[in-house]
């Protein structure tokens, strides 16, 4: 069930060429910080985030499915999760995390349909 988080909506309206890296990115209750990071990989596509002062300085990771929108033109993207599920989201390490299988298992879970850990769409 969790390999579906790592592919964008189809209803999401992007060029996949678009370099994702510096666009603001929008939770459904404000800004959440800026794309550092992003990977268009056809069944593993995300966003890594940095959350600036929000959160610490630290990084998240969000799968592409939990990305409704894309505003190029705005430079924002809008995903359909709460700065709260964010924030609750497992704890993100890009030195340990981004190859790990087991960690990706893990937050497909908490963003996937019926997550354990909270991670419902608001």
């Amino acid at each position: 069930m969790t390999e579906n988080v790592w592919n964008y909506k189809p209803t999401v309206s992007r060029l996949p060429a678009t370099d994702l890296t510096g666009f603001k990115v929008e939770a459904t209750d404000g800004d959440i910080g800026k794309v550092d990071k992003h990977s268009d990989e056809a069944g593993d596509a995300y966003l890594v985030v940095d959350t600036g002062v929000w959160i610490f300085g630290k990084e998240v990771l969000l799968p592409a499915s939990t990305v409704i929108r894309v505003d190029e033109a705005e430079k924002k993207v809008y995903v359909d999760r709460t700065k709260e599920q964010v924030k609750d989201a497992p704890e993100f390490h890009r030195d340990k995390h981004l190859g790990d299988a087991g960690y990706r298992e893990e937050l497909g879970t908490y963003y996937g349909t019926g997550a354990p850990f909270g991670g419902r769409p608001a």
